[in-house]
């Protein structure tokens, strides 16, 4: 009923490769942080966040695919606890790599998702991808049956890739190269490329709205959860599955990275590799899985009495227009992707009080990331800043995905899982890293970075819903 009523009343960033050439359960009571960051909204009017039911969009069902599993409250469980997902590689030998380390999933099955002979074919890419959709429409109340609520033609999918399907690329290369043109499959073109993923979970489903991938490098996830929002505000689609898909731990992956000289090397420890903001971090560690979204439009939600999990508030995306590699000095490029983000979702600087930042372990990327935030932030009181990549690992194109699922379980149950390894942290961070022990937090308003290589920035805002 009162449902009814409403409706009726909404960087991964490594040293240049040339560098020559740079062209120019939350208490009730709370916190007095957070309340001191509310009062100083009153002295400027705050923005206005949209209040059209049809424009409003609400995250509905979550899914993934990760290091720890599949099961949502897993993940999260494993996450609070500080749990390291990182170790040895061992799906094929990795002995003469420097980097013999990082976040494959393993004992992954498709079961009850993927029919026999195509989850024998499939890239894994695809696998992670079909197998979160799923879960994520079972987690929205979609599955099965239920699925005849929806209208299939205004029901769409928009899941990124950053490297697509890279075994079936590589085995296509191989077969190629040893055995000549005919021993190549038939299903090399279309398992490599990054459109297959949305394209098959959608043949799956029957779902014949907007459907394409966006490939961004390591802000793909974010890419397509903003131009997923927008499809919906913009009234093309009701509902939008939407995130990243990513399994790029194969020998052509670990070495193109091990060229960039982007990866971590400590092969002794690999579970303390992992290190946004530590003064000892020297790179990141390569992690793979699925993370995606269902997003409706609050009138299309409320109208099936969806779950409700959390309100996409706005996002924002651009481009440093510096470096293939390395982020701008100044950070314009992501103050000005945070600052627009803000005023996509209609807040204020002051209302945030929790990021989920960007924050891969590399030399120059995480600080580049906190020196962009501090133009932004002016004040950092009262804000918690966690990296989920500290326990999981970077997994490219499905980092944002993964990492908006934490933002989103956060926003939910009032704790924010911590940043792991932090031993000897950056003096100039001057945030609060929720450094290796969970924090409880109440979150009023949430910012999820993802940055890539090409300069592409994205960032997305998220709140809890309230009618």
């Amino acid at each position: 009923m009162q449902a009814q009523a409403l409706l009726q009343s909404t960087p991964l960033r490594v040293t240049p490769l040339d560098p020559t050439h740079k062209p120019t359960p939350p208490a009730t009571a709370k916190p007095p942080s957070l309340t001191r960051r509310r009062a100083s909204i009153t002295a400027a009017a705050a923005p206005k966040r949209e209040k059209d039911p049809k424009k409003r969009v609400v995250i509905t069902g979550m899914g993934l695919v990760s290091v720890f599993g599949n099961d949502l409250d897993v993940y999260y469980e494993k996450l609070l606890a500080g749990e390291s997902g990182i170790g040895l590689i061992d799906r094929f030998d990795a002995s003469k790599f420097p980097t013999r380390f990082g976040g494959p999933i393993r004992g992954f099955k498709a079961d009850g998702y993927i029919d026999g002979k195509n989850d024998r074919r499939l890239d894994d890419c695809l696998r992670y991808c079909i197998v979160a959709g799923k879960r994520a429409l079972e987690d929205a109340a979609l599955a099965g049956d239920n699925r005849s609520k929806i209208d299939k033609e205004r029901a769409g999918v928009l899941v990124g890739t950053g490297m697509g399907g890279l075994t079936v690329f590589s085995d296509g290369v191989q077969s190629l190269i040893e055995r000549g043109y005919r021993k190549i499959t038939p299903f090399f073109i279309p398992y490599a490329i990054t459109n297959m993923a949305s394209a098959l979970l959608a043949i799956d489903l029957g779902f014949m709205g907007p459907n394409y991938s966006i490939s961004t490098a390591c802000a793909t996830s974010n890419y397509c959860f903003h131009a997923a929002a927008n499809h919906i505000r913009r009234g093309e689609a009701d509902l939008m599955i939407a995130g990243g898909t990513e399994a790029a731990i194969i020998p052509i992956g670990l070495g193109g990275f091990v060229a960039c000289r982007a990866l971590s090397q400590r092969n002794d420890d690999p579970q303390t590799a992992s290190r946004p903001w530590d003064q000892d971090r020297d790179g990141f560690v390569m992690g793979e899985g699925a993370g995606v979204l269902v997003m409706e439009s609050l009138e299309h939600a409320m109208k099936r009495d969806a779950p409700i999990l959390a309100e996409y508030l706005g996002g924002a995306i651009n481009c440093d227009a510096y470096h293939m590699t390395d982020p701008r000095s100044d950070g314009l490029g992501v103050s000005s992707c945070i600052q627009s983000s803000l005023e996509d979702a209609g807040v204020s600087a002051e209302e945030v009080n929790y990021i989920n930042a960007h924050a891969t372990s590399t030399l120059v990327g995480d600080l580049a990331e906190v020196n962009a935030v501090k133009k932004v932030f002016k004040n950092t009181e009262g804000i918690k800043m966690n990296a989920t990549k500290s326990m999981i690992g970077h997994c490219l194109g499905a980092a944002g995905g993964l990492e908006a699922i934490a933002t989103v379980k956060a926003i939910q149950t009032g704790w924010l899982h911590p940043s792991i390894n932090q031993f000897n942290p950056e003096p100039a961070v001057e945030f609060d890293t929720v450094a290796n022990v969970k924090q409880q937090h109440e979150i009023n308003v949430a910012i999820s970075n993802s940055f890539g290589f090409g300069g592409h920035n994205s960032v997305v805002a998220f709140s809890a819903f309230k009618p």
